[in-house]
């Protein structure tokens, strides 16, 4: 023990590479002889708080705390394996192979939902749980919910139930928020309000299928935790084996996580916990601002505060305009970010016509810093919602400039636009089998098989031959409407583009039936209406559409195969964390910032205004926001123009303007594309050429 003492490291040498603030928070407690008390470091955006929080528990180690003996808790597997990985090599560096060997033992790091699944297992006979429970995925979980959603008969009422994704949802929200569920359904989902007792019957008969099936869903994985921390003496020995607990990203907490860490730690005797209440942005999630906010109060005397406002980012022109948007928030702590990265640049404001502007000025932005030295994967495109996105994606095809889309679908390979899209090519062209098998099994009732026998018996002439086509039995109330809407598309009865108008109106009744987010994909398939408006014809909709489709199938798409190099497209909710070069936001318009669906109370409008300043946060050297004059609106009615004349989003005020460069693009309306005549030439059979290729 002397020789370890003996290699102890001094302040400085542990201490060396911090700032004043982050020194702080690292040494917080220690050398005292007593346990440290409450800590919340505010750790604004870009300050370094990942390298601030693994020195703590560094110093901690190196000063004798036992490493087994802490509980480090994050969002996500990988930031636990990044922050374990930080801590040993801290450690190695103040105490070689001796810290190196220490820091091993620090086992208890992960996510809420693996230590609270651990610590239940090892719990289970003292709460009536058997140990070999099973725990379910979303997917699993949203078909037990059905099961017992079709065992209570509610799947055949006469009005429509919420889907089983929908029930699950608000389940989930009910858990995590520790909400009622009438306050649940109030705000977060209105249009089942109708349903508040049938729900509540719905979930008492899930809760029970799960139990007598010994299975846990991952918000049980939870509930069951703060269950059993509620009682004071199991909360006392899971609170015993811990000295300390750390938690990374405080600000993104729900109800349910902030009462499990009290109860384990009510007096926050070594209770840490880092965020940036600046940065609280996903109440969709559950997550609460509170938390943060009101966390110094829960202990007497209060938590320790200790800010970090040094940023390691961005530019000070950046952080100067983010700085003046947050400053307006109704409450928040207080801190300015600061850097010593000079520049003459101040973000711009940049006002286009349209989205179609905004979509050609971010593109031919993007090409330009490319060609200055900035790769494309240091550039990165952010916005409010995955639909805003559908222009310059469109754009950036035409363009042929690869990019990866995070936080939904790519626009075009999503499946409710791909089923609209097969309509329009199948009456394009009625010999497109393949189009007309997708367009067939969208359907009820008509599956592979049927799909096949219908189309080999309208082969000749679908249009025409589909109204007299007898359907199967299942697919029979459905079929009138959908032989109605495929002879308009094929007679042409009305002008290019009211067709793909009259395409969604007939499907948007299925995209309720086939999927669990209709709301989210009609925004889409508006968007999708509203782009077909810039090409004069279908066919050339159609073609351009064609010629470089997007390949990826995920929620978070990969690099694309062609390419080393591709642009990043980003919601800004997926964002958070990241950091770019280059950073545009599009439709910083209110509307879209604030959502017009977001403005209904203070604390969402506040969020909104978190959202923009985490999106602005992300940018290094360059900040661009973009704002249409001219905007497309998804909740508009249907009918009249879906446009509105939008203005500058209310987060940037009059009083913040000389905080931004201001400029105007003046982008060129594309001219339809002529046709070009041919001259009569004898017919040449290439078609014969190229089967002949393979004889």
């Amino acid at each position: 023990m002397a020789a370890l003492e003996a290699r102890l490291p001094t302040r400085g040498d542990l201490l060396a590479t911090l700032n004043e603030g982050q020194r702080r928070a690292v040494v917080h407690g220690i050398g005292t002889g007593l346990p440290p008390g409450p800590l919340l470091v505010i750790a604004g955006a870009g300050s370094g708080k990942t390298n601030t929080l693994a020195h703590r528990v560094s110093n901690l180690i190196v000063h004798g705390a036992d490493p087994r003996r802490m509980l480090l808790l994050t969002f996500s597997r990988r930031a636990a394996a990044e922050m374990t990985r930080r801590v040993e090599r801290i450690a190695a560096q103040a105490m070689g192979a001796d810290g190196e060997a220490l820091s091993a033992g620090l086992t208890w790091a992960g996510t809420f939902h693996a230590v609270g699944a651990r610590l239940l297992r090892d719990y289970a006979a003292l709460i009536g749980l058997d140990p070999g429970f099973t725990i379910h995925d979303r997917e699993d979980s949203a078909d037990l919910m059905n099961l017992a959603r079709q065992e209570l008969g509610l799947a055949s009422r006469e009005s429509r139930f919420p889907t089983k994704g929908t029930c699950l949802a608000i389940y989930s929200r009910v858990v995590n928020a520790q909400a009622e569920l009438a306050e649940v359904l109030r705000a977060a989902f209105p249009w089942c309000a109708a349903w508040q007792e049938a729900l509540r019957g719905l979930f008492a008969a899930y809760v029970e299928a799960k139990q007598a099936n010994n299975v846990l869903d991952y918000d049980d994985l939870l509930l069951w935790w703060a269950q059993m921390t509620a009682e004071p003496a199991i909360a006392a020995e899971i609170g015993g084996r811990f000295d300390h607990v750390f938690v990374d990203e405080y600000q993104d907490t729900n109800r349910l996580q902030a009462a499990i860490l009290l109860a384990l730690k009510p007096d926050g005797s070594g209770l840490t916990v880092v965020g940036d209440d600046a940065q609280s942005i996903y109440s969709f999630r559950a997550a609460t601002v509170r938390n943060i906010l009101d966390f110094p109060g829960h202990f007497s005397p209060p938590a320790a505060i200790v800010t970090l406002e040094r940023n390691y980012r961005s530019t000070e022109p950046i952080l100067a305009a983010a700085n003046a948007v947050i400053a307006l928030a109704a409450e928040r702590f207080t801190k300015t970010l600061w850097s010593d990265r000079p520049s003459a640049q101040k973000p711009r404001l940049v006002t286009v016509p349209d989205e179609t502007g905004q979509a050609a000025y971010v593109a031919g932005r993007v090409l330009e810093n490319r060609e200055a030295g900035t790769a494309l994967r240091q550039q990165a495109v952010l916005f409010r919602a995955s639909s805003h996105s559908g222009p310059l994606e469109v754009e950036l095809v035409r363009r042929n400039i690869p990019f990866v889309k995070y936080g939904g679908l790519k626009f075009l390979d999503a499946a409710h636009v791909k089923d609209v899209l097969a309509v329009l090519r199948w009456a394009q062209n009625p010999r497109d089998r393949v189009a007309g098998f997708r367009v067939l099994q969208i359907l009820p009732g008509i599956g592979p098989t049927g799909a096949a026998r219908i189309l080999d018996a309208v082969a000749e002439d679908p249009a025409a031959d589909l109204a007299a086509t007898e359907p199967p039995a299942r697919a029979a109330a459905d079929w009138p409407a959908f032989a109605a809407m495929a002879g308009h598309l094929r007679s042409r009865a009305s002008p290019w583009p009211a067709e793909i108008e009259q395409v969604r109106l007939w499907y948007e009744p299925h995209l309720e039936r086939i999927h669990e987010d209709p709301v989210t994909r009609r925004a889409d398939l508006l968007q999708l209406e509203q782009i077909a408006g810039s090409y004069a014809t279908r066919e050339r909709f159609l073609t351009e559409l064609t010629l470089d489709p997007p390949d990826a199938t995920s929620d978070e798409s990969g690099p694309p195969d062609r390419d080393e190099d591709y642009l990043i497209l980003s919601t800004i909710h997926s964002a958070k964390g990241q950091e770019w070069r280059s950073v545009f936001v599009l439709n910083a318009i209110d509307g879209c910032i604030p959502s017009d669906l977001g403005v209904g109370e203070v604390a969402a409008i506040e969020e909104e205004r978190r959202l923009l300043y985490v999106a602005m946060t992300r940018a290094r050297d360059d900040l661009d926001l973009v704002m249409p004059q001219r905007f497309f609106v998804h909740q508009q009615a249907a009918r009249g123009d879906r446009h509105v004349y939008a203005s500058r989003t209310r987060f940037i005020p009059a009083a913040i303007l000389d905080r931004f460069e201001q400029a105007a693009w003046p982008a060129a309306r594309p001219s339809p594309h002529a046709g070009s005549a041919t001259a009569a030439r004898a017919p040449v059979d290439i078609g014969a050429r190229m089967r002949g290729m393979w004889k």
